[in-house]
């Protein structure tokens, strides 16, 4: 296509959308933008959709960072018209959970989170599930941390004796004597209505106040036990009022568990975002009569280019779309929103209440720049840091395990290996002028170090200094010695070194009919020998397998060099002060840490040699040194 072409279908291209623009409805909706691929790239909503996709298109020059990408890929769009504002955010929702345009923001899922629900059937359970079914049933969450539902789990289980089986408990088949009760029934965790042996009525007063707890009404529930307490008390019904006294105390030191933010006893949400480089963070505080009950992370990423407003709009659209938590009266922000926002949110706010039948409240949104509620706010900005934090720590973690990966299939390719190279082991060698020779061997599987399979050894079939010699002797006890059935062969051998000592290994693996490869990494300029190759190669520096390599020698080295310096310590120590009569490696090294060195120790009088020894090993040492 010549670029006579190209202009032509640009400028039908235009003339389409100008056509599609004018016969915009005013209408809310839901609408999609579409590359040249058909492939929808962003999808949004809108009060009226007229207004807001041509705004798009208006002034282009006023538009930048990813909006003005996303402009400029834009070869079509549609618009899905909606009876409402609910509805639009509803759908927008869903199309972007099922198409994943490119350049809308990605929030976590919480469909991994668990929710507690108390089940729409005569005598109610409660558990937890994943799956929330709109069945009739009661839901609570969903839970982000699982302390907090630990805690919610053992006080229900310590104030309530509720049912644990799943046997449909119908008027009839309890009549019919269907069931036996179970083991909870005798220790006192159930009041066995599957025999009828509680009512009905009595269980679902139990549900009731189960729900008033989980919605963090706990002051007037400690009020209502108090009161019955003291009923039964005053009828004589003193099992009765013991039993709530047990559930009383419990409740109690939950309630002094929870942390008092506000001294208004005020029901509200309070919003926090907070955003890095293309990932962010919201955190939601549920407070309930002035405590803070808990709180939820919603995590994002392609963020880059957003402000904090886009980003606070999109938790707290998330957040109450999928929460089947109470709707507070109070909704604390760190941005304002702006009138159509809010207007989205008052009218999705007001839907779940109904549908919830929960009280129908005015809402707030607010603010605080001052006082106590600002301090909250803080507060809950502060908790926002701290978790996109650890959570790009954890991001940086998985990048790196994702390169250590990306490593074993380059050198799978660079050294064109029949299967990947799962475990590799390296040898270092080290000395001090031909003396104390030692070799290490360290072993990487799927590129992390597994030090229990770590060797060193000693080396003594030479004299002086002589790298070929020693990498034929480690070579050959590891592979031809016990070692060769009690650790398994590697995929690869990474030897420190160059040409002689890659020969070296490769040539006593031969003798012993080993066929593995072995390949060798010079220090200097990071040179890579493979056997009988006439010159090395050479790896750029960001090259994943080199930085694999790297980190095998590091730490084969490393092992060598600590070993060898024990060895060298102990050798030092056994030429000099244990040579002494009477005198062990312990107090030896007693006197080292006390004198510094063998030198200064020769020099300390009889009365310092007894404060360190004692009078015996003293008078030995001090006529060793002044015969």
């Amino acid at each position: 296509m010549d670029n006579h072409d190209e202009h032509d279908e640009h400028n039908g291209r235009t003339k389409v959308l100008k056509e599609k623009l004018s016969t915009l409805p005013s209408s809310p909706g839901v609408y999609q933008f579409i590359n040249d691929k058909g492939r929808v790239i962003y999808v949004g909503k809108a009060k009226n959709l007229r207004n807001r996709v041509r705004s798009y298109f208006r002034n282009p020059q006023q538009l930048f960072g990813k909006t003005l990408v996303l402009v400029s890929h834009i070869d079509n769009f549609e618009v899905i018209i909606t009876s409402s504002e609910v509805e639009a955010l509803i759908l927008e929702n869903n199309l972007i959970k099922e198409l994943k345009p490119r350049y809308n923001v990605n929030l976590k899922d919480d469909k991994t989170y668990p929710y507690l629900v108390i089940t729409n059937e005569p005598f109610p359970r409660i558990f937890l599930t994943r799956q929330v079914r709109r069945d009739g049933s009661t839901w609570f969450g969903p839970y982000t941390e699982a302390g907090q539902l630990r805690t919610i789990l053992d006080l229900l289980g310590s104030l309530f004796p509720i049912r644990s089986c799943k046997h449909r408990l119908s008027p009839e088949n309890i009549a019919a004597h269907k069931f036996k009760v179970c083991l909870d029934y005798h220790i006192h965790k159930c009041k066995g209505p599957c025999e009828g042996l509680q009512h009905e009525e009595e269980y679902l007063f139990m549900i009731e106040e189960i729900i008033r707890l989980l919605k963090g009404r706990t002051s007037s529930m400690i009020r209502t036990l108090a009161e019955r307490m003291q009923h039964f008390a005053a009828e004589l019904k003193f099992e009765q009022a013991a039993e709530l006294k047990a559930q009383l105390d419990s409740l109690k030191r939950y309630a002094e568990r929870q942390k008092v933010v506000s001294g208004d006893a005020l029901d509200r949400d309070v919003f926090a975002v907070a955003s890095g480089e293309d990932d962010a963070c919201g955190v939601v505080f549920k407070i309930r009569e002035g405590k803070l009950l808990g709180s939820q992370r919603i995590y994002m990423n392609n963020t880059f280019g957003e402000t904090d407003e886009v980003l606070q709009s999109r938790v707290l659209e998330k957040y109450y779309l999928e929460t089947l938590e109470l709707i507070p009266v109070e909704i604390l922000l760190r941005k304002p929103l702006t009138d159509e926002e809010e207007s989205a949110l008052r009218a999705l706010l007001t839907e779940k209440q109904k549908a919830e039948k929960q009280e129908k409240k005015q809402i707030r949104f607010l603010v605080p720049q001052i006082g106590e509620k600002a301090h909250l706010m803080e507060m809950c900005h502060q908790n926002a840091r701290h978790h996109l934090e650890e959570y790009l720590i954890q991001k940086q973690k998985r990048g790196e395990a994702a390169r250590e990966h990306y490593g074993l299939i380059a050198l799978k390719e660079l050294l064109h290996l029949s299967v990947m190279p799962q475990r590799i082991e390296c040898f270092d060698n080290s000395h001090l002028q031909g003396t104390d020779y030692v070799s290490s061997m360290v072993c990487f599987e799927k590129g992390k170090p597994k030090k229990s399979d770590y060797r060193k050894f000693k080396l003594k079939s030479f004299e002086g200094s002589d790298d070929y010699a020693a990498m034929e002797e480690v070579i050959h006890r590891r592979y031809g010695g016990s070692l060769a059935t009690e650790l398994a062969l590697p995929d690869l051998i990474v030897v420190d070194g160059g040409k002689g000592q890659v020969n070296a290994a490769f040539n006593t693996l031969d003798a012993l009919g080993i066929d593995l490869p072995v390949i060798g990494l010079a220090k200097r300029i990071e040179e890579i020998f493979t056997p009988h190759a006439r010159d090395p190669f050479n790896l750029p520096k960001t090259s994943p397998a080199l930085k694999l390599l790297q980190q095998l020698r590091d730490e084969a080295h490393r092992f060598a060099i600590t070993y060898h310096r024990k060895l060298r310590t102990e050798r030092t120590l056994q030429t000099e002060l244990t040579t002494i009569e009477g005198i062990g490696e312990k107090t030896a090294f007693k006197l080292l840490k006390r004198f510094g060195s063998a030198d200064a120790v020769s020099r300390a009088s009889i009365e310092e040699l007894q404060a360190a020894t004692g009078a015996k090993s003293a008078q030995s040492i001090y006529l060793f040194y002044h015969p």
